[in-house]
């Protein structure tokens, strides 16, 4: 176009002097063709400008549009941000509230009522209305406590209050283990004979059997010891009960017993 228009400014001259001496200027059809071409070379300048601010600002309107769009999404994402940091802070503080009514309602169930340094009453469960897992559960909690003479009277009561429990077979083993860890050898024995007599199914026969074999050991019973741990080896190899049984009779072995 811009070559075009430089054509025509230096033909123009030439044509205009060339019929300026034939005919006025302002008849001459040369000079009435460049100015028409002239004209039409404008029009077509200002379309193009024209044009080109169309496109720019289209550009500019597609852009702004855009801008929105993403200044929409990021609030939607503020939004959506902000409710679920809500939800959580509501989350965690039900969570936090039902652990502790939960730590509460623990710390309840397995208090002992107690009397006497800590002696429970004659012929009373350690939490009497409940049932036999919190009662087993309170039992055995004065077990961990190292309070062997009111975790065995616990024991003992579950046993003649709930005799048909899943947790009797347990309830006998730490029975019997509550005598044992206080040298009373003679009780712990006939407390885990009951655990093989009354429940020989039970996952506490291994172990029973063993202590059975240590108790008689204490007591010098030393062929009652050997035949208990020969039982375990014999009867639940493979199990920690019988790798004990066998350490006990090496030992015995050294000691000449």
């Amino acid at each position: 176009m811009m070559k075009l228009k430089k054509s025509l400014l230096l033909l123009g001259p030439a044509l205009l002097f060339g019929g300026c001496a034939l005919m006025p200027p302002a008849e001459d059809p040369v000079l009435i063709k460049l100015t028409e071409l002239e004209r039409r070379l404008q029009n077509i300048e200002r379309v193009m400008e024209n044009q080109s601010l169309v496109n720019l600002t289209q550009q500019v309107a597609a852009t702004e549009r855009r801008g929105d769009e993403m200044q929409g999404r990021i609030e939607e994402l503020e939004h959506s941000s902000e409710s679920t940091a809500e939800r959580q802070r509501q989350l965690y503080a039900d969570i936090d509230s039902r652990i502790q009514e939960l730590e509460t309602a623990v710390r309840d169930r397995n208090s002992v009522n107690v009397m006497d340094g800590g002696n429970l009453p004659p012929g009373q469960l350690p939490m009497p209305g409940g049932s036999d897992r919190d009662n087993y559960q309170a039992a055995f909690e004065l077990l961990k406590e190292q309070r062997y003479e009111p975790a065995a009277a616990a024991f003992q009561q579950f046993l003649l209050a709930f005799p048909d429990s899943e947790l009797a077979d347990n309830a006998q083993y730490w029975l019997a283990e509550s005598h044992y860890v206080t040298q009373q050898f003679d009780q712990a024995l006939g407390e885990f004979e009951v655990v093989i007599a009354s429940f020989p199914n039970s996952r506490k026969v291994p172990d029973a059997l063993l202590k059975m074999g240590y108790c008689s050991y204490e007591l010098e019973n030393w062929a009652s010891a050997r035949e208990s741990l020969a039982r375990v080896q014999t009867e639940y190899k493979e199990t920690t009960a019988a790798r004990l049984a066998g350490q006990r009779l090496q030992r015995m072995d050294e000691e000449g017993v």
